[in-house]
């Protein structure tokens, strides 16, 4: 059993890998390379769910996902970062196919979800305007919802430094050093070196090149996620929202976080490195987010956020030991929102030497 170990990273991943070591009696040395929730965590939509997710095991992983959201925030008094409160999707055209079969696929593995007609939805949501809403055929996923990453993370790193982690801020791990099959130091940028029996790459977008530094070849396809936040707004807006031209959601203090892939797609990349969006996208979205909230009339965009959301090459998580150096372990994937909790947590297990195959043998780094 490994009585120590290096967690890189402090995003949603590396806080509640930290935290469900240190609750397992584990040594924990935190290493972050800029603030906590300071990278992909601090700008993602974070909806939970496991809608449409393929294949079958992937599927289930996300709803013991979201199962232990629950578990949490019923456990934590005045817990105020997890919102269970349904999502709704529409679609047009040729995409409202693949909306019937995604409602049919989830359907058939047991997941909760119903089409409504427009006089349903809107009593759901009262401030929708009903001409932006079809007659019938809007799913609705009562038990998905979204998540804040800052107070979550804040309230699980906060739980392992009382268990006695160690946070480290701004101090980037610059190189491993490894031998005999086996990561033996983790040298950071301030020149500190630190001995660990497990260490586990919670890097996020940086996965593969902390993998690198460990000799190991992880194939990620990352890609830009960018996020709008509007002024507040006087609408009642209590769901997700997944419409045609824009997906929404509340983010606290009145205010709305949207996002489409559309502005995605927008992000424009200077010779130096610098990232942009234009204002002409984020107008476009502010006005299909008021063709859906007439209540919004008169708001403006606070500010825009662009992250990098870290995706292995498959699209799969990747998940727990690797063969080659067995005391390093991965937790990453998309959708670290909803699958961090349960994911991290059976990592953690394995590095403290639970073997987990049974669940993880699905998103082992070996497949590549």
């Amino acid at each position: 059993m490994a009585a120590s170990a290096v967690v890189v990273g402090a995003g949603l991943y590396g806080a509640a890998v930290s935290a469900s070591l240190t609750r397992r009696g584990a040594r924990v040395v935190v290493v972050e390379a800029g603030a906590p929730a300071g990278g992909t965590s601090g700008a993602t939509f974070s909806w939970t769910n496991s809608c449409g997710k393929q294949p079958r095991a992937y599927h289930d992983l996300n709803v013991a996902g979201m199962e232990a959201h629950r578990r949490l925030a019923a456990a934590v008094p005045d817990s105020d970062w997890y919102h269970e409160s349904g999502n709704l999707a529409w679609a047009e055209g040729a995409r409202l196919g693949a909306l019937r079969d995604k409602v049919a696929g989830v359907l058939n593995y047991g997941y909760e979800a119903r089409w409504l007609s427009r006089a349903e939805a809107l009593r759901l949501e009262p401030d929708l305007d009903p001409a932006a809403l079809p007659a019938d055929e809007i799913a609705y996923f009562p038990r998905e919802g979204w998540i804040e990453p800052t107070p979550l993370i804040a309230h699980l790193l906060a739980n392992a430094v009382s268990a006695g982690a160690e946070l480290v801020r701004n101090d980037p791990v610059t190189h491993l050093e490894t031998s005999g099959g086996t990561v033996r130091t983790v040298h950071l940028a301030s020149g500190r070196r630190l001995s660990a029996d497990a260490v586990v790459n919670c890097a996020g977008p940086q996965a593969g090149r902390l993998a690198e530094l460990a000799g190991l070849t992880l194939p990620m396809r990352n890609t830009r996620g960018v996020l709008a936040y509007t002024s507040p707004v006087a609408v009642s807006a209590s769901r997700v929202i997944h419409a045609p031209h824009v997906h929404l959601r509340p983010d606290g203090a009145g205010r709305l976080l949207l996002h489409t892939p559309e502005l995605d797609e927008a992000v424009r990349v200077s010779d130096t490195g610098e990232l942009t969006v234009p204002s002409s996208a984020v107008e476009r979205l502010l006005e299909a987010s008021g063709a859906l909230y007439p209540g919004m009339k008169g708001a403006t965009v606070e500010s825009v956020r662009v992250g990098e959301r870290p995706i292995p090459s498959d699209g799969l998580p990747v998940l727990g030991r690797a063969v080659e150096l067995p005391n390093f372990h991965f937790a990453v994937s998309h959708s670290g929102a909803t699958l961090c909790l349960h994911a991290g947590d059976l990592v953690a297990a394995e590095a403290l030497g639970d073997d987990q195959s049974e669940t993880l043998s699905p998103y082992r780094f070996e497949r590549f």
